[in-house]
């Protein structure tokens, strides 16, 4: 059944003020997905803060023509049945979207496939989304920071130590 057009209007105003807010958003070609992976899939992506929308192609790009906020670049080709995936919350972490989308792509094994999106303001193709994607958890970084600040001080202490075995 066809949707009418004040509703297509509706959907349009809606998906342009999600992506507006949104910081990160992630186009997904989720062809071939069970209905249980894809309730699995929403699950997942909501409890980090991201919403997943299934809309048709031609009101996704007239919804990101009438995004509150300009986007740069060229649209991703949007092949296939496209969902998008958006942080919720204005304070979220960017790289949920595309992170939660990847994660599940690898348990899934199929069905669930990234298309490109929109990282901080510019239309970015699949291989951008999922290096975005591939970056470690914000804690991670921490960690490995602290490591890469520890480990000069760490030799030091290790040259030292063999100079003061030498000497003595």
């Amino acid at each position: 059944m066809p949707i009418s057009k004040n509703k297509k209007v509706e959907i349009i105003k809606e998906l342009g003020q999600k992506i507006g807010s949104s910081e990160t958003v992630v186009f997904v070609n989720f062809h071939g997905l069970s209905v249980a992976n894809a309730t699995a899939l929403r699950r997942q992506l909501r409890e980090r803060g991201v919403d997943y929308t299934v809309a048709k192609k031609t009101l996704i790009r007239r919804a990101l023509e009438a995004s509150s906020r300009a986007i740069t670049g060229t649209l991703p080709s949007l092949d296939g049945e496209v969902a998008l995936a958006y942080l919720t919350a204005a304070d979220g972490d960017p790289i949920a979207p595309a992170k939660g989308i990847y994660e599940f792509e690898k348990l899934a094994k199929g069905g669930l496939k990234i298309l490109g999106g929109v990282f901080q303001g510019a239309f970015a193709g699949a291989e951008m989304m999922m290096s975005i994607a591939a970056i470690p958890a914000r804690e991670t970084l921490y960690a490995q920071l602290a490591n890469l600040f520890n480990s000069p001080i760490q030799h030091l202490v290790v040259a030292l130590d063999q100079i003061s075995k030498t000497k003595s």
